[in-house]
């Protein structure tokens, strides 16, 4: 990469905020200070925002007051997924940039090169720095980003002619864990008069709010990143409210030609509901193999969206059988039976499971995150890097590919042991090592259920 082009410096900064460091950290400080975030819902995990991206004294309340509600989970947000409309450079599809970082007067943001190079395969992405080279609907939320979260990496894509289902399918490869948030930047309506914008506005956010797609670029210059987030909201069961709303009239601007201005936090359901559902499915797979009912099975709206699980059985805490996915290719519904039933009766460490034994087995889900490569110099500095009970690891050595999802930090808290025991799994000596070896590591969310009487 030329290091001349190795970071793209701000394009607005001193236009649309504050062009000194000291200046728009006190300007920040106002605006996020404005507000106290809204108490933690334990049933809701905040995924998503929707913010605006005109200069701050026109909209920075109304983005200020959805940031503020990322400052209790600001410690577990390492990824910011950025998405915004092109507003100087046509682009067909999604424009990655090329660059490693982002700059602002704050300081640099380093960008997941991994996550941009690995949406390459799509059709729909493109590289383009020109896109990205004067485009402020990224730019002004970088500012907020950088204050309320600190460090993290971030991934911004300029969004051009694209479908829904094209935002959508990008939006899937880097959804991620609780790690990663989603962000949109797209104001509302342009140019009304302050009555008329008005309406126009409550129209286009009822829309939102039932997550449905937006119809024309007269209701929001994004709508076609929002768009690709509602499809994703609704396949994965998000709930959306709205934060704040406004326009230049109510803050900054004549009444005459006003934009107008709103953000909304999209939320996760609650966790346990998930686990429910894909612990009842997993057994019912095994179950009815055997030639036994399936039970009832708890719905959830996450279980039609693409999804990566390991199914685990045990048996007095001994184990019984592992098997699972390392990357989405399938509706979670689809990969969790398929996963259970391949650990039951296709694990080649043990002979198929039996109906005598079914009782006494216990099964446990996990769900994986995208794998995310890992960059090291060798395998000390790689061992550095891994966080005991944290990460799940993937070994690629040639065609020899090995795993350990975290659980097993359990048995192996040490991280050369760890490590030889990840090699020896693919077939590899313990002391063994490569300057070809790669390692991802991902993180899971498990459940288990309770233990059999």
């Amino acid at each position: 990469m030329n290091s001349a082009i190795a970071c793209r410096p701000p394009a607005v900064a001193g236009m649309f905020y504050p062009g000194d460091a000291a200046s728009l950290r006190d300007d920040l400080a106002t605006r996020l200070a404005a507000v106290a975030p809204a108490p933690t819902v334990a049933s809701r995990r905040l995924k998503a925002l929707i913010v605006p991206h005109a200069g701050y004294v026109y909209s920075g309340g109304t983005a200020g007051q959805a940031y503020a509600r990322l400052a209790p989970l600001a410690a577990g947000i390492r990824r910011v997924v950025l998405l915004g409309p092109c507003h100087r450079v046509s682009v067909r599809g999604l424009a990655a940039p090329t660059v490693a970082a982002f700059a602002t007067p704050l300081g640099s943001i380093a960008l997941d090169r991994a996550a941009l190079d690995g949406l390459a395969d799509l059709p729909q992405v493109v590289a383009s720095d020109a896109a990205h080279a004067q485009e402020h609907s990224l730019e002004v939320q970088l500012p907020f980003l950088q204050t309320v979260l600190g460090r993290f990496e971030l991934v911004p894509l300029a969004v051009g002619k694209a479908t829904a289902a094209e935002v959508a399918e990008v939006l899937d490869r880097l959804w991620g864990g609780e790690d990663t948030l989603i962000v949109i930047s797209s104001d509302l309506s342009h140019f009304h008069g302050y009555r008329e914008a008005q309406l126009i506005d409550g129209e286009t956010v009822q829309h939102i709010l039932a997550l449905e797609p937006l119809t024309n670029f007269e209701q929001a210059c994004g709508a076609l990143p929002i768009n690709g987030l509602l499809a994703t909201a609704r396949r994965r069961g998000l709930t959306i409210e709205r934060v704040a709303q406004c326009n230049s009239g109510d803050t900054a601007g004549d009444k005459t030609r006003v934009v107008g201005y709103a953000s909304f936090a999209l939320y996760q359901p609650q966790a346990d509901d998930l686990g429910a559902a894909l612990l009842a499915r997993a057994r019912n797979a095994i179950a009815t193999h055997l030639g036994q009912p399936a039970q009832p099975e708890p719905d959830h709206p996450a279980v039609t969206s693409p999804g990566a699980t390991f199914v685990t059985l045990t048996q007095n805490d001994d184990l019984r059988g592992c098997i699972g996915s390392l990357e989405a290719h399938r509706p979670l519904d689809h990969d969790v039976r398929a996963n259970a039933i391949a650990a039951a009766f296709s694990d080649p460490r043990f002979p198929p499971l039996t109906l005598a034994e079914l009782p006494r087995t216990r099964v446990e889900v996990s769900l994986l995150t995208t794998p995310r490569p890992m960059s090291f110099t060798n395998e000390a500095d790689a061992l550095r890097q891994l966080r005991p009970n944290i990460d799940g690891v993937i070994l690629i050595a040639g065609h020899r590919r090995s795993t350990f999802l975290p659980q097993v930090w359990e048995q192996l808290p040490e991280r050369h042991m760890f490590m030889a025991r990840l090699k020896q799994k693919a077939g590899l000596p313990a002391d063994w090592w490569s300057p070809e070896v790669q390692l991802q590591r991902y993180e899971v969310r498990k459940w288990k259920e309770a233990t059999p009487l």
